[in-house]
C-alpha cells in the first residue's frame, strides 16, 4: 500500500515534490494578501460616514433602467 502511495520505485518524484511546495507557497501567499486585503477594506469601511453611504445611494438612483 505504501509503495502505491509513494511510486513503485525510487521513492518520490522530484517534480512532483518541486510542483507541491510551490503550491503550497502560492497558497501561503494568498493567505497573506487576503489578510492585507480584509483589513484594508475594514479600514475603508471604518472611514465611510452617513453622508458618504447617502451619496453613494444617490449616485446609484441617478443611473438610468434599461428596459
Amino acid at each position: 500500500m505504501a509503495k502505491a502511495l509513494v511510486g513503485h520505485v525510487g521513492g518520490l518524484d522530484p517534480r512532483l515534490v518541486f510542483e507541491m511546495r510551490r503550491l503550497q507557497q502560492r497558497v501561503r501567499d494568498l493567505e497573506s494578501e487576503l489578510v492585507r486585503l480584509r483589513a484594508e477594506n475594514d479600514a475603508l469601511v471604518s472611514g465611510v460616514t452617513v453622508t458618504d453611504a447617502q451619496l453613494i445611494s444617490l449616485e446609484g438612483a441617478k443611473q438610468p433602467v434599461l428596459a
